[in-house]
């Protein structure tokens, strides 16, 4: 099975943000995505559709992202605004509490969609409530789980990042645990950047977003976000009984192709 893990796009209203058009960006990786990848599955899109949560913003979101020939699910992130998205997408599931979490069949396993937006902070956020939906999901599943969310639970060591990451770790590690060795792989977002690893035996990966990217700047402080314009890419994902493959395709690029 393929599918897409699309992340931060980062859409406005009008306008560019930090120089480049976020709404074409996002039109080039869809039409990529068809053009490429019209066999993938669906698309996971895993949070920042806009930058200020606009209702112009999600109206350009809604244009373009209905382009794609495949389904798309989306899922909010730090930059959107929760009410606003809803009035865009009304039949986007939630959880029974109004947040934007839901769960789906695959042939490989069950994908569980996080909701980690904290609406005071730009910090990710899991309270109880969402914890008890995600222990009952966990609960209700026998085969092996995928998992998605906006805001990563670990430390990545870009310091500005982790101030920003998903801060009650501990207990959201806790609900998960006794279902570890069913967790075959957690994709996350928020970071800008392509990362891969391993948090307490789950693999793990990010992807690119698709307007800006965070540097990587290992010895930064926590007050300020190095950022640079590295090509966007989103990833394709390959799912078989024994094994997770996450390619990064870098889209836009234009360098010669070549045969070895």
């Amino acid at each position: 099975m393929k599918f897409i893990h699309l992340t931060d796009t980062h859409v406005i209203g009008e306008g560019t943000l930090y120089g480049q058009d976020p709404a074409a960006r996002l039109r080039a990786a869809v039409a990529s995505i068809n053009r490429e990848h019209g066999d993938a599955d669906f698309v996971v899109l895993t949070g920042d559709m806009t930058h200020w949560g606009d209702a112009a913003a999600y109206e350009r979101f809604s244009r373009e992202i209905e382009q794609l020939n495949m389904p798309a699910h989306l899922m909010v992130g730090n930059h959107d605004d929760t009410a606003a998205f809803g009035a865009a997408f009304p039949e986007i599931p939630r959880d029974e509490n109004g947040f934007v979490q839901s769960s789906f069949e695959t042939q490989f396993g069950r994908f569980l969609l996080l909701d980690t937006k904290d609406p005071e902070s730009h910090a990710g956020a899991y309270c109880p409530a969402r914890q008890a939906w995600l222990d009952r999901e966990l609960d209700q599943t026998d085969g092996s789980i995928f998992l998605f969310m906006h805001h990563p639970p670990f430390k990545i060591g870009i310091a500005a990042m982790d101030q920003i990451m998903l801060p009650d770790a501990k207990t959201f590690y806790d609900v998960i645990a006794p279902h570890k060795a069913r967790i075959r792989h957690l994709f996350f977002g928020h970071v800008h950047r392509a990362i891969f690893g391993n948090w307490r035996g789950i693999s793990h990966s990010c992807m690119r977003g698709l307007n800006h990217q965070v540097a990587l700047d290992l010895n930064g402080t926590v007050d300020r976000i190095r950022a640079n314009c590295e090509p966007p890419a989103y990833g394709v994902v390959m799912l078989s009984d024994d094994q997770v493959t996450v390619h990064l395709h870098a889209f836009a690029d234009r360098s010669e192709q070549f045969f070895l």
